[in-house]
């Protein structure tokens, strides 16, 4: 089954064509990215497996328009993969707010497109993106099924005194005011995969994932199932991040509201773009930069890495005595499955929980599937890759066979 999968932001459109025999067994035929939709030059980047990456650059004024040349390259004589457009059998899309809605992936008709309209309050930011590539493929290929694969679902199975805030309780009722939690797809598909790797048995287990980037959460899996999260109403809440606060003291929030003669979208943008990484460090929000401006001596660079190491730590700590112990740690996301350093600080606190941390192996991994623990440690440790859009394909390819 030849499944595309569309991930829209506001302006660009993430792509990837799988051709997906089983769950597992699976060719990556193309992927690509579309940039700077509605501005005065897109930019169209676009790979074919084993071979160069292919660059267009136009007017692309719209997401309808983005795919539509995302659609012309995938059947183009010299640059495509697919004979027609009828070879593509479904198309799945990320999308990032199922609210309580959704509680897994779904075929799309007119209510589910109501329902995922309904919660755009909830993600002003992407889900009206994500409805953007919806209703493009309505138009382009309207006879094509389409699937909701939603970044919340997978905590949904979160119990009430987890997700719920101290908050008056018809702010729940009204508003839906509740911790729901992002990277679903991701923390499923690395904890499984982690425990594939170790010959644990995922749907039996205490499993720890740790999703770190520029947005970073942290998850609690136990028995298959996500029992709590580290974001929380909105990705803002948990770890340190690229640009977000991460976890902070409404409080503080009020007060500096006050101070600094901030409306509701100044607030907004300080605790989500202007605060994290960036606003500890100062000159730059990429984990790289600061590792390298650290090792030079930098106190700010080595003060938001302590930070980010700390809240690491402190959240699988928690989460252990939330479960009542753990039996896998897991790293993932671009710092998670690329920063040796990270691994290797965090490893080495953990070792009164029974991890023992081999830190030669650690050494040489950078976006691999390892096992970071000695054979005889009790609680095993691994990088694992993420595919979000395997997950995405995979899910797909399920609700269309049923």
């Amino acid at each position: 089954m030849i499944i595309l999968v569309l991930n829209c932001g506001s302006s660009s459109i993430k792509y990837q064509v799988l051709d997906m025999e089983s769950t597992f067994n699976y060719n990556l035929l193309a992927k690509g990215l579309v940039e700077r939709i509605g501005l005065e030059t897109g930019i169209l980047s676009h790979r074919v497996t084993g071979k160069e990456k292919h660059e267009i650059q136009g007017s692309i004024p719209d997401h309808t328009q983005g795919i539509k040349k995302v659609l012309e390259l995938l059947t183009d004589s010299k640059l495509g993969v697919l004979n027609s457009l009828s070879d593509i059998e479904a198309v799945g899309h990320r999308v990032a707010h199922g609210g309580e809605y959704f509680s897994s992936s779904c075929l799309i008709d007119e209510d589910v497109i109501k329902g995922i309209e309904n919660l755009c309050e909830l993600a002003p930011l992407h889900n009206p993106a994500n409805l953007l590539g919806v209703h493009a493929i309505k138009t382009l290929m309207p006879a094509t099924p389409q699937v909701a694969a939603f970044d919340t679902s997978f905590h949904q199975t979160m119990p009430n005194y987890a997700y719920m805030y101290a908050l008056p309780y018809e702010y729940y009722t009204k508003y839906k005011i509740r911790r729901y939690g992002f990277h679903g797809t991701s923390h499923k598909f690395v904890g499984k995969k982690a425990c594939d790797l170790a010959g644990i048995d995922f749907e039996n287990s205490k499993v720890i994932t740790c999703h770190l980037g520029n947005g970073s959460s942290i998850t609690a899996i136990k028995n298959g199932k996500s029992v709590d999260t580290s974001m929380g109403f909105t990705p803002l809440e948990g770890l340190i991040m690229g640009t977000r606060s991460g976890d902070i003291d409404a409080g503080a929030v009020t007060f500096i509201q006050e101070k600094e003669k901030l409306d509701a979208a100044g607030i907004n943008s300080l605790l989500n773009k202007k605060s994290g990484f960036l606003g500890v460090f100062g000159s730059s929000s990429d984990a790289r930069d600061i590792e390298a401006a650290a090792q030079k001596g930098d106190e700010r660079a080595k003060l938001t890495l302590d930070m980010l190491h700390y809240k690491v730590i402190k959240y699988i700590g928690s989460y252990t005595a939330a479960m009542g112990g753990v039996d896998m740690i897991v790293f993932t996301g671009g710092i998670g499955e690329n920063d040796v350093s990270i691994r290797e600080v965090v490893g080495k606190r953990l070792k009164y929980l029974g991890l023992d941390f081999d830190a030669q192996v650690n050494k040489g991994v950078r976006g691999k599937d390892v096992i970071l623990s000695k054979p005889e440690s009790v609680v095993k440790m691994a990088a694992v890759t993420t595919n979000e859009e395997l997950v995405i394909a995979q899910d797909t390819m399920e609700i269309l066979n049923k």
